[in-house]
């Protein structure tokens, strides 16, 4: 399937995902075409309605026999969708995996008090990113691509503006106190030309991987195991919704075009579900 991988890659080059988005389908299409060269199928799957249909079936029955997580599973279809699209063929008539009602991944009570406190202890450019997404929720690709001048800040109010994010939408997030203090800071000491907000050694913008690296490593510091931007961000918007900030304004100040995206953190999270079981009353 070497061919039907490299006729993707350049299709996909094309298109106008996200380059984050275009790796992570390329990676999820070559593992289902690597799949392919070895599953005992019948018919040609990149070619006959039927038999692709077949096959994608059979690699997410495979999929789940490996234990692969259901949000996994569907993240892989939408790729392998996306394949079948861009082949003329259209996608596979597969069903999703059901998904627990439970709400997105966020740092718990006693976490969010090691990963400031550990930010303390990195240097200015690193703290400062890691308090962007713990205080101002953006995602991994906004921070990668801000520029000093997105950033407008005196000596009392803030905000950060992120001029093409997530479906090329614009957004001003009003900068936390702690978050504008790192910010006055590493602007300070900053000795890079670029326009880049967030530089290397060398000078260049930092790259997504990069930025995701900087926080991994800090999440690891304290014990924090895969700690991503992401996660920071679900923590940024499960903590307004919890205080009881509006929906709409929750959802603006995330960027999502949609307040039903942002009611997600309204579920509760398996932590929740935890303390319930845990608060049953116990017979003396």
């Amino acid at each position: 399937m070497t061919s039907a991988l490299e006729t993707y890659r350049l299709a996909l080059a094309k298109s106008p995902l996200s380059n984050n988005t275009k790796r992570s389908y390329e990676s999820r299409v070559g593992g289902y075409l690597a799949w392919l060269d070895t599953a005992d199928v019948d018919g040609d799957p990149l070619s006959d309605p039927s038999a692709r249909d077949w096959a994608v079936r059979d690699y997410r029955s495979w999929l789940k026999n490996q234990h692969v997580a259901p949000s996994t599973v569907n993240a892989i279809m939408c790729a392998i969708d996306h394949l079948y699209i861009t082949l003329g063929l259209g996608p596979a008539l597969a069903r999703r995996e059901s998904l627990p009602q439970t709400a997105p991944r966020a740092l718990d009570p006693q976490d969010q008090t090691r990963f400031p406190r550990e930010l303390e202890r990195c240097d200015s450019r690193d703290r400062a990113i890691g308090l962007m997404c713990y205080y101002a929720g953006l995602r991994v690709a906004e921070i990668a691509s801000l520029n000093v001048g997105d950033v407008s800040m005196s000596a009392r109010i803030g905000s950060v503006t992120i001029w093409r994010g997530k479906g090329d939408t614009t957004r001003s997030v009003p900068l936390h106190p702690e978050l504008r203090r790192a910010l006055a800071a590493y602007l300070a000491e900053r000795q890079s030309n670029t326009d880049a907000l967030f530089a290397n050694r060398a000078g260049a913008r930092l790259s997504v991987r990069s930025v995701g690296a900087v926080v991994a490593k800090v999440g690891k510091s304290v014990g924090i195991d895969d700690l991503t931007p992401h996660v920071l961000r679900h923590t940024f918007a499960t903590n307004l919704v919890r205080q009881g900030t509006d929906l709409m304004l929750t959802a603006s100040l995330l960027g999502h075009k949609n307040v039903v995206t942002t009611m997600l953190y309204t579920r509760p999270s398996a932590a929740d579900r935890a303390r319930a079981v845990e608060m049953l009353p116990v017979e003396g």
